[in-house]
């Protein structure tokens, strides 16, 4: 890590990361560029509350996660989601995804919107950061089921 240590920032405070952050997005998740900045441009825009949150570490994003509506899963009236969580690999352990999650779901809170959902595969993970496991979800095109969280 850099000297002067992590920033945790959203996408409004730092508009011009939109294009790197879509970029960086689309490396972890193979999701089209579109799409990220489709909806980071609608936050930024002000046109949805749906935020993008990052860790950066000397300006290089090491960490990041967004809020989309739907997750690309059956249930359409668990909204919104916490989608594309991702660390790299270096800075894994650090409580980063944890402090981004935290971030995420302050920042709706204060907006009013609460609860938040989240799709994974991971278990014991979420957990330590105040997710409960809701139910069983149908991933779009998937074959088997996925974990659906809640945060109240």
């Amino acid at each position: 890590m850099g000297k002067q240590g992590l920033e945790f920032i959203s996408l409004r405070e730092r508009p011009e990361y939109m294009e790197i952050a879509a970029d960086w997005f689309c490396s972890k998740w193979g999701v089209p560029r579109e799409a990220y900045l489709k909806c980071m441009d609608a936050y930024l825009g002000g046109k949805t509350e749906y935020g993008w949150y990052l860790c950066l570490d000397n300006e290089r994003i090491v960490g990041g996660l967004g809020v989309i509506e739907n997750d690309f899963h059956d249930i359409k009236d668990l909204y919104p989601n916490v989608c594309a969580v991702y660390t790299e690999k270096a800075y894994r352990r650090k409580g980063i995804a944890g402090k981004l999650l935290d971030m995420a779901v302050e920042d709706l809170r204060s907006k009013g919107i609460s609860p938040v959902y989240l799709v994974s595969d991971l278990t014991g993970f979420y957990e330590r950061y105040g997710w409960e496991f809701l139910c069983m979800v149908q991933g779009d095109g998937e074959q088997h089921m996925s974990r659906m969280y809640i945060h109240r």
